[in-house]
């Protein structure tokens, strides 16, 4: 009897970090002391590794077992610890040799089997970037494990598989012919969030031209769009079919989509990575937990973070909770959300486009000249209060969005299809990255005043109708610069080097609804 040890990985967040799993068989009576901050789920694996070695034919010390995870300091959440709590105490028994290097994160079933848990690929990310590449997952969790480039991955369907593996006796193993243990459920991999551009087409979008351009403007500059009208005014299609507008992501950003997506896939592992933008449309009853991050111990993330370099679309945004709405100008600015919570503080990206969309008023009727409006005028200014203005103030487009006509409805004339529009998406967005690589910028929507009004300054003659309207307070400050953002995205879109009068006009149209809220 002695010690042993193997290697797992505890994630806050995203972020992973290397635990040693140290077991030591003393000579006194039989018990399973766990120790090193571990929640309930993982006290709870004393009694599955119990039951998971006897009926894999390699019971555990009738003595008593300790196991420390080091650093005790840090939080230890969840059943991904299994495998590597069995391995060490398994070495510590001499029933196999030591393990290495190697690292284990799989959860254990009564009869052995190895069951896949969430956050594979950031576990394995955080595995290689510490310097350990070999590892060993649950046969489900091999094809999400295997997409970080450079780490030796394992895959077993059970505990005796991988105790044979690290030198245990074949003949007293059990379970080495696993096929019946095998979950046909636990090996469908998923395809990741939800990608509603890719089935629903710009072209079944009628009328609305001003609404569609709009959309197309938001999409080549990474703006946020706010749309209000009456129901049945095509809100909510526009806003489905905006990720479908949206280039493909590029390797490391995919990484940071799928990492986030794989804290949420349980069942089944990702099979690829995640390469079209994400799509979050949470409803409006959310809690501000459901929409930034939250729950119980580590924090997890919520569909803020889940819509990363996505699309994140809040229908009938005010009557959403005023505390959830204030809650995302954070991320809005910074890209990024950190939460804080006894058990920890967790980071997750959130660098998405926000989608609004709102009804004229609570009733919905306050069109033309509103005659069938039931609203007072202080319901109406308590609907649109919860829109507060420092989150609109991140908003660039505000756009007015009216009924369309039966005229436009029985036009059977074709309409552009979202992969004409997305084409000339990436031309433009290829524009403006060139453009602004110098700043270290990406999108349109991230120019600051300084620039807007110093390298990149345009003549007195294109910004006229923009002067005149802020000067008979049409327009504010902050409206301004907003305004310019939209201008060079709709410059970049049909190629120009830098905006005119008329693209300064365009701009101005897509951003007199907000001043007025």
């Amino acid at each position: 009897m002695g010690l042993g040890r193997s290697l797992a990985v505890a994630l806050v967040g995203l972020n992973g970090h290397v635990i040693e799993v140290e077991a030591d068989i003393g000579q006194t009576l039989p018990n399973f002391i766990l120790l090193g901050l571990p929640d309930a789920s993982l006290n709870e694996a004393r009694e599955r590794i119990r039951s998971a070695a006897q009926n894999s034919g390699i019971p555990l010390s009738r003595r008593k077992i300790t196991v420390n995870l080091v650093p005790a300091s840090l939080p230890k959440k969840g059943s991904a610890f299994d495998l590597a709590i069995v391995m060490a105490a398994l070495e510590a028994a001499g029933d196999v040799r030591g393990t290495g290097r190697s690292v284990f994160i799989a959860e254990l079933g009564l009869d052995g089997r190895l069951r896949p848990v969430r956050g594979i690929l950031p576990a394995v990310v955080a595995a290689m970037a510490a310097g350990h590449g070999d590892v060993v997952v649950a046969e489900s969790n091999l094809a999400e494990a295997r997409l970080v480039k450079g780490a030796h991955v394992r895959g077993y369907a059970c505990l005796a598989e991988v105790a044979l593996s690290f030198g245990a006796n074949p003949a007293e193993l059990r379970g080495l012919d696993s096929q019946w243990l095998t979950d046909p459920d636990a090996l469908v991999a998923v395809s990741g969030p939800s990608e509603p551009g890719e089935s629903l087409d710009l072209s079944e979008v009628a009328g609305q031209s001003v609404a569609r351009l709009a959309l197309e403007i938001a999409a080549a500059g990474g703006h946020h769009l706010m749309m209000v009208g009456p129901p049945g005014s095509g809100k909510t299609m526009l806003a489905e079919r905006l990720p479908g507008l949206l280039p493909d992501l590029n390797d490391a950003e995919a990484m940071e989509v799928t990492a986030i997506h794989s804290l949420e896939h349980r069942a089944a592992g990702l099979a690829a990575l995640i390469h079209r933008p994400p799509y979050e449309k949470p409803h409006h009853t959310a809690s501000t937990a459901a929409i930034i991050g939250g729950g119980s111990g580590i924090p997890r993330p919520g569909a803020a973070s889940r819509a990363h370099r996505g699309v994140l679309f809040l229908d009938e945004a005010p009557e959403f909770d005023k505390r959830v709405l204030d809650a995302l100008r954070q991320p809005l600015e910074s890209g990024e959300l950190i939460l804080h919570r006894s058990a920890g503080t967790a980071s997750y990206p959130a660098r998405f486009q926000l989608v609004l969309a709102a009804n004229p008023c609570p009733c919905g009727k306050a069109t033309g000249k509103g005659l069938n409006c039931e609203c007072t005028p202080m319901a109406r200014k308590r609907y649109f209060g919860r829109l507060s203005g420092p989150l609109l103030d991140r908003v660039d487009i505000q756009l007015q969005v009216n009924k369309v006509p039966l005229a436009h409805l029985a036009d059977l004339a074709p309409r552009e299809s979202t992969a004409q529009v997305a084409a000339r998406v990436r031309l433009a967005r290829d524009l403006a990255s060139d453009r602004l690589k110098v700043w270290g910028l990406a999108h349109n929507a991230d120019l600051t005043g300084k620039i807007l009004r110093g390298p990149l300054r345009l003549s007195g003659h294109d910004t006229a109708l923009l002067d005149k309207a802020m000067g008979v307070g049409v327009l504010s400050a902050r409206g301004y610069d907003r305004v310019l953002r939209l201008a060079w995205s709709a410059a970049d879109l049909q190629g120009l080097s830098h905006p005119g009068s008329e693209e300064v006009g365009l701009a101005l149209t897509l951003r007199q609804r907000g001043e007025g809220l």
